[in-house]
């Protein structure tokens, strides 16, 4: 992207502490990094889509235990959504390529959040979509973001200790649990949902 519109790249390491805010903020603060106007985000938004969309999946692995975990989940009942910001043309063919598609049919859709209580307010909104009352709702993620949304929306939240959760120890986020694999979550049902 930043190639396209003429600019230096920024590292992995600049990256590795900038993602999980969605890919817009990833954007600006890149914009910033190398000294580009703000002026040049629509450019860039339209580039990194373009490259997202052509490389989607193409490097991303499955954690182990995510798809054992999932199917297990939706085998206990529970309906299974995934709120995510990017457009459907990208989520649904990585979903299909990674096994995990049927597993998630209730994918929900998310707009651009620029602040954090849009996406907190967001998880609201997804409990009405699923249809679920926050008592008998779960969020999994893995960045203190996750955890925010989650209380913001009355609901339990467990993360898993492998994302990037920019640069902090994922245990200071006010998780009801952190595990190390998705697979490690059902065990965890009965002590963070009510029944029923």
């Amino acid at each position: 992207m930043l190639g396209d519109l003429g600019l230096p790249p920024v590292s992995r390491a600049f990256i590795a502490r900038t993602v999980g805010k969605g890919s817009e903020h990833l954007i600006h603060r890149m914009l910033a990094e190398v000294g580009a106007p703000d002026a040049l985000f629509d450019a860039a938004w339209a580039r990194y889509q373009h490259h997202y969309l052509a490389i989607n999946g193409v490097y991303a692995n499955v954690y182990p235990g995510v798809i054992e975990g999932l199917r297990a989940l939706k085998g206990s009942g529970l309906r299974l959504g995934l709120p995510d910001q990017q457009a459907d043309e990208l989520r649904r063919p990585l979903l299909a390529a990674k096994g995990s598609g049927r597993l998630l049919r209730a994918s929900l859709r998310r707009r651009r959040f620029r602040a954090q209580e849009a996406r907190s307010a967001a998880a609201v909104e997804d409990l009405r979509a699923l249809g679920s009352e926050p008592a008998r709702t779960l969020m999994i993620g893995d960045s203190s973001n996750d955890a925010r949304a989650a209380r913001a929306a009355g609901c339990a939240v467990v993360l898993v200790n492998y994302g990037y959760n920019h640069g902090e120890p994922i245990e200071s986020a006010g998780a009801d649990a952190v595990v190390g694999r998705l697979d490690d979550v059902p065990a965890l049902l009965p002590t963070l949902l009510l029944p029923g």
